[in-house]
């Protein structure tokens, strides 16, 4: 996994405290490609902080990756829907998955989800013995130190601890909208400005 070197910027929050979080963008971000974007955070240091987009399907498929690398497909996955991760390496594949098993490169988020970015991982999937519950995302959005804590300080994220249910058992399209249910309130109402008293 690629990490992110840049100058530290002093920030009220801590760093580390959103792995394993939902990033949820605010109506502000509506026009731009980050609105009504879900993003799961695999890793958030001192260094920066890395995720992946949950709801933006591509037009491929798991059966399109694994005919690419030649790999089998017995256990009928090629249906399942390839996500755009984000905008980095986006010619680079990542499994999120659920289970403790470990691959070549594998990066523990917490003790039942983690993430690959290995071939091994895609083998094990293809002939039946990978994880239960996984997504498969070229891709992902990456900030440098401090940059993410500008953002959210900016009103551009809202955060949530994650659902595990909502990563691997919502349909793509329903993912956002269940985790803005997760805040407490109608994240409808929120204004997209700023106001000071």
């Amino acid at each position: 996994m690629d990490r992110y070197s840049h100058t530290q910027v002093d920030t009220d929050l801590s760093t580390g405290n959103l792995r394993d979080h939902f990033l949820i963008a605010m109506p502000g971000m509506h026009g731009s490609s980050f609105a009504q974007t879900l993003i799961y955070l695999c890793d958030h240091n001192e260094n920066g902080a890395m995720g992946f987009t949950l709801n933006y399907p591509m037009s491929l498929t798991l059966g399109d990756i694994f005919a690419q690398l030649g790999l089998p497909d017995s256990a009928n996955l090629g249906g399942q829907t390839v996500l755009t991760g984000g905008p980095v390496q986006m010619e680079r594949g990542f499994v999120l998955h659920s289970g403790s098993s470990w691959w070549q490169t594998t990066l523990r988020v917490t003790p039942d989800v983690s993430v690959t970015a290995s071939r091994d991982i895609l083998e094990a999937l293809g002939e039946g013995r990978g994880p239960q519950e996984f997504i498969l995302a070229l891709g992902y959005a990456g900030w440098s130190a401090g940059q993410l804590e500008e953002e959210i300080a900016a009103n551009a994220w809202l955060t949530v601890p994650a659902d595990k249910h909502i990563l691997f058992q919502t349909p793509v399209e329903q993912r956002w909208s269940a985790a803005t249910h997760h805040l407490g309130f109608d994240f409808n109402l929120i204004s997209t400005t700023v106001g000071h008293a």
